[in-house]
């Protein structure tokens, strides 16, 4: 199965002001606030260290979009509160679960609230970028998030979700372009079944 979202990655350089500083959590809750549409090129690391790329689509809040790169045809959605898992190899149907259930949640959510009590369990800086571990504060049983950011101006670079069942998976953004209209037909996990069912 193709996890939604990513081990740890080799150290990924970022080219930031020697000046630059620790982001607070704060500055963080309000870029991702604000971040309503994104879209742009990941590579994703999956927990078997094997590589794949594609690109992107956010749509803030509750809505997301990987779309592999050829020869991978998997496509995975998340709205409506669910994550859909297309495969194009299985007759099956998409694999589907709650949003609620993975990590993704929390920078999907309507809110971003990092400051909340128990969401995030380790703040760090390397002197290059500011890395947040996230977790459901009322179910931390579902795995946690680590969001990589660099600063001036805030940007979100990279993310490693660790799941319930201990799988990793991380995914480097590269070229993240924001603003703009993504049609709700890209998200429609209805009409992407029925468009793999034909």
């Amino acid at each position: 199965m193709k996890q939604l979202v990513l081990a740890s990655a080799t150290a990924i350089a970022f080219a930031t002001p020697a000046w630059a500083e620790k982001l607070s959590l704060a500055a963080i809750s309000e870029y991702l606030n604000g971040l309503q549409t994104a879209q742009g090129a990941f590579t994703q690391i999956n927990d078997d260290e094997t590589i794949s790329t594609g690109t992107i689509y956010i749509s803030r809040p509750g809505k997301i979009r990987f779309e592999y790169d050829p020869p991978d045809k998997t496509l995975v959605l998340a709205s409506a509160g669910a994550v859909a898992i297309f495969d194009p190899k299985s007759n099956q149907g998409p694999e589907s679960y709650p949003l609620n259930r993975t990590p993704l949640k929390i920078i999907l959510a309507e809110k971003v609230d990092l400051d909340r009590a128990n969401m995030v369990v380790d703040h760090s800086y390397d002197g290059t970028a500011t890395t947040v571990t996230a977790q459901d504060p009322e179910h931390p049983e579902y795995g946690n998030i680590q969001l990589r950011f660099t600063g001036d101006p805030v940007e979100l670079r990279q993310w490693i979700v660790n799941d319930d069942s201990g799988s990793s998976t991380t995914v480097v953004l590269r070229e993240l372009e924001t603003g703009g209209d993504l049609p709700f037909r890209l998200f429609d996990i209805e009409r992407n079944t029925r468009r793999s069912d034909r």
